[in-house]
């Protein structure tokens, strides 16, 4: 379970980097659109090219976020139900969803997304709008994406595992198995 639990520390850790570089990103994002706002209207200035940079950093935002979002637990779900489970429940409806679920169809999307990178790489594929960019780099951020989500996903499923075997806390709330059950 050692090594599992270091792996696990491991995936956090690098979704963690990512997810505060990408906070970043939505700052370029807004200067970006700022300057093209301004330059389009008070210079009669405008360019696809600024255009899809932004619609490219939007898309790294939500694609390279994604796993960074499970590891803070901040997906949108609706928690009518699952609010109200106990911490042994919710660790096995986790575990359950991420094996079933979060995993094949975050894997699924990885593999169906790389050959459209590939393609696109070795065309060295552009944009259709006149003065747009290449496309490949957009493209590498969907099979990028799914694996950083795919690797937290695992972390996440470790992590409950670990919790039901009495070897780590709940995620997120500092309580042991045993002080968990002692608790309900």
């Amino acid at each position: 379970m050692g090594f599992l639990m270091g792996l696990s520390r491991a995936i956090d850790s690098l979704n963690g980097f990512v997810g505060r570089c990408v906070y970043w990103l939505i700052l370029i994002v807004v200067l970006i659109s700022a300057g093209n706002a301004i330059s389009r209207y008070l210079f009669s200035l405008s360019s696809n090219a600024w255009l899809e940079i932004q619609w490219y950093l939007f898309s790294a935002v939500f694609l390279l976020g994604a796993g960074y979002t499970l590891l803070r637990n901040e997906h949108v779900r609706i928690d009518v139900l699952y609010a109200r489970f106990s911490p042994h429940r919710k660790a096995w409806i986790d575990i359950i969803g991420g094996l079933f679920f979060l995993l094949p169809v975050a894997i699924f999307i990885m593999v169906l997304s790389w050959p459209m990178f590939h393609n696109a790489f070795v065309r060295m594929e552009m944009s259709g709008n006149t003065g747009g960019l290449i496309r490949w780099p957009v493209l590498l951020l969907m099979p990028v994406g799914f694996f950083l989500l795919s690797l937290q996903g695992l972390s996440e499923v470790i992590k409950r595992i670990a919790f039901l075997a009495g070897h780590a806390p709940y995620p997120g709330s500092g309580q042991s198995y045993s002080d968990v059950i002692r608790d309900n």
